[in-house]
């Protein structure tokens, strides 16, 4: 390839709107250019980057025995409907209607036509396990569409599906699937961790994220730095932090604490500990009849409330909100800020966190403004709680799952996913097979996600300096720039660039000579931008003494080597990207 016949066109500055790295650099690259919100062109410099991440995954899928079919982006709603989350799924599923009104969705995952095809085509126990997977555009209208391909609305995802006449061959589809990622993902260069994950949406009982670390990641991973255990916060355990109830050493009293309506105003006020006090959280379910149910959750004040844990009890596993002012009042008699436990109004499911079930003279608030309740304890001063349940979101420093070591907590970008559904989707598709006896069995389903275009803007966010990406070499649109200075002035130039630049193609080095004749400064600056792991300069100076220079992208210093080297010096600096 040569940079004169090819489209390259980078930017000074990026958009305002591009906030993060991997956005503002893809844009200024010329990667990618945005056609609407979270919506974008793949420019040439930025496709080359996804057909390397699509290459990588083909190979380590169909080394793994999965097969590549096509499903359309276009999906029928009744099949959403069979499932049922044509009303589950909410607002990010694109519902659209044909020119005969007939319901259609634009698939953020393909679950269901995957299911409807198995229910068609496998009728044998003979025929498992099997496993299908195909790279296409996914859609998912998200509400505030950000950082670029990070959380796009189209995108590009590999998702895999397999079918097993069991439990015990569905789990073995999913460690192969599981080792899988892990190649694909140490062959991209890429660093990352495998954690314990909530299955979310998809639904099923056992799931894994594949989190490349970065600093911007959305998501919080807890891990052990001394054992091999990882999760996102959503599902890490919480311990609890005090082993047994201590007795009650304080009366109840009522404390006036005007204007302190959070935790840490109360504690601040009266000069105790965040760790004395207690945090309210009110929440709401409705059922199809009468009036809502109010719960009211319980954490220690410096602890901060898992959604995704309480969602999980029985009771707020159908949906819930949070509870309004009004309810609020009606139920504890107060404003929020002040309320509590102790003398409600009205009858309240009351839920306590591990650590608040063994807290003793704690703070609550008073069912009145401006008062809170010290003292307070289990008991003696109101009943014991109506369940009680890890409620909380690790911090760093908790004990770790082995209780020999300390969590510690980094922020990472989900890039892959894999679940094991069960029977969740061939129990709601009827997706049967004929055993060995001859009778129908539901068949044991597995689905794995890679984002495809995710991993682009994650590989950036883990690789960039102030000059630019810098790409691990696997996923470099191009792994070598030969860079001619003067290129038309000077014939010398010319043929030695010429020969590095075929010698390298003969070497099976994804190469591109620039053939722009730019200015070395321009020409320098943009290929730094851009990303590519190794530049060789060829120039008249240096070869009146049969030298080039060959840098490698992370390093500020050249190497000066001989044109009978160069080859090898560059093939050897390749190999340590």
């Amino acid at each position: 390839m040569r940079a004169s016949a090819f489209h390259l066109n980078t930017l000074k500055e990026a958009p305002n709107e591009a906030e993060i790295a991997s956005h503002q650099l893809m844009l200024r690259a010329g990667m990618i250019r945005k056609l609407a919100g979270g919506v974008y062109n793949y420019m040439p410099m930025g496709l080359r980057v996804i057909r390397k991440i699509e290459r990588i995954i083909r190979e380590e899928m169909d080394a793994a025995g999965a097969l590549e079919l096509l499903m359309p982006v276009v999906q029928p709603a009744e099949l959403w409907m069979e499932s049922g989350r044509w009303t589950e799924y909410g607002p990010e599923l694109l519902r659209i209607k044909d020119r005969h009104g007939r319901d259609f969705v634009l698939q953020p995952t393909s679950e269901e036509v995957i299911t409807d095809i198995a229910r068609n085509e496998i009728q044998s126990w003979r025929q498992l396990p099997v496993n299908f997977y195909h790279i296409q555009t996914k859609f998912r209208d998200e509400r505030r569409p950000r950082f670029g391909v990070m959380r796009g609305r189209e995108f590009t995802m590999k998702d895999a599906y397999s079918f097993d006449r069991d439990v015990e061959g569905a789990q073995k589809s999913y460690r192969i699937m599981y080792d899988a990622y892990m190649k694909i993902f140490n062959r991209m260069g890429l660093t990352f961790r495998a954690v314990s994950a909530d299955t979310g949406s998809i639904g099923g009982s056992q799931s894994h994220e594949f989190q490349v670390i970065a600093d911007i990641g959305e998501d919080l991973i807890v891990y052990d730095p001394e054992s091999d255990y990882a999760a996102n916060i959503e599902l890490a355990a919480a311990p609890c932090l005090i082993a047994t109830r201590s007795p009650a050493s304080s009366p109840m009293t009522l404390t006036p604490t005007p204007g302190a309506s959070k935790c840490e105003a109360v504690a601040e006020l009266l000069g105790i500990p965040l760790a004395s006090t207690i945090k309210s959280i009110v929440l709401a379910t409705d059922p199809e009849k009468g009036p809502a149910q109010i719960w009211l959750l319980l954490l220690r004040g410096d602890h901060e409330l898992n959604e995704i844990k309480a969602g999980k009890i029985e009771g707020l596993n159908k949906g819930f909100r949070f509870a309004t002012e009004s309810e609020i009042i009606d139920t504890f008699g107060c404003k929020p800020g002040y309320l509590g436990p102790v003398g409600t109004k009205r009858s309240v499911k009351v839920i306590a966190d591990l650590t608040v079930s063994n807290m003793h003279d704690f703070v609550v608030g008073a069912n009145q403004e401006d008062a809170h309740l010290t003292g307070v304890n289990w008991g003696r001063d109101l009943p014991e709680p109506d369940l009680i349940t890890d409620l909380r979101n690790v911090v760093v420093g908790d004990t770790s799952p082995s209780g020999k070591s300390k969590l510690a907590i980094q922020r990472g970008i989900e890039v892959g996913h894999v679940f094991y559904l069960g029977t969740k989707y061939s129990k709601a598709l009827n997706a049967t097979f004929l055993d060995e006896s001859g009778k129908p069995a539901l068949m044991e389903m597995g689905c794995y996600g890679i984002g495809v275009t995710r991993i682009a803007g994650a590989a950036i966010e883990q690789n960039h300096d102030e000059r630019g990406i810098v790409w691990p070499r696997a996923i470099a649109p191009f792994e070598v720039v030969v860079c001619g200075l003067g290129w038309g002035k000077s014939e010398a130039v010319r043929e030695e660039s010429e020969k590095i630049y075929n010698a390298l193609k003969t070497a099976g080095v994804d190469v591109i000579l620039d053939d722009r004749d730019q200015r070395p400064g321009i020409m320098f600056a943009e290929w730094e931008l851009i990303g590519v792991p190794v530049r060789i300069t060829v120039g008249d100076r240096g070869l009146k003494d049969g030298i080039v220079e060959v840098l490698l992208r992370k390093e500020t210093e050249a190497a000066r080597v001989s044109l009978s080297d160069c080859i090898n010096e560059t093939l050897a600096k390749l190999a340590s990207v």
